[in-house]
């Protein structure tokens, strides 16, 4: 399961700078590729054929928002998760940043429940994703169900 992030809005202003157009541009290149992505395979599912949707699964740990931001060669992913914390019997105990191949570029362990804080935001620093990567998937994961919510699909930012 995936929910696509767009990255800024429309401010309403009726006349656009140059950076604005830019920006919007970008905006629109960078969701065109997280469509891509959804569309052609960066599932998290190992079985193709099972129907992805952005509706949260119960008892699941679900990211509702992830930004990734160039921090020099390196990267910082925030992510905003939701999940059904009882305490320390059942809680989201950590998220991960999947390249589209699936491969595992960071994982940030969750070291206590947030029962009274929902939904949180976190941060991982120093994540390095490879060049050719344009977008990363972020999944949550519950210490009873373990992954099985819904994802993200963020845009990795350009040099």
């Amino acid at each position: 399961m995936r929910r696509l992030l767009s990255n800024g809005s429309r401010t309403g202003h009726s006349r656009s700078t140059g950076s604005e157009r830019a920006r919007r541009r970008k905006n629109v290149l960078l969701g065109l590729a997280a469509v891509a992505v959804a569309v052609f395979g960066a599932g998290c599912s190992s079985d193709d054929s099972v129907a992805e949707t952005a509706t949260p699964v119960e008892g699941c740990a679900d990211v509702v928002d992830a930004t990734v931001e160039r921090s020099g060669s390196r990267f910082v992913v925030t992510a905003t998760v939701r999940s059904a914390d009882t305490g320390w019997d059942r809680y989201a105990d950590a998220w991960e940043v999947r390249t589209t191949d699936g491969e595992v570029v960071g994982t940030r362990i969750l070291a206590h429940p947030h029962v009274d804080e929902q939904p949180f935001t976190r941060s991982l620093v120093d994540v390095q994703i490879p060049e050719t990567s344009t977008s990363v998937e972020i999944a949550a994961h519950d210490s009873v169900v373990g992954f099985c919510g819904v994802t993200m699909i963020a845009a990795v930012p350009a040099p």
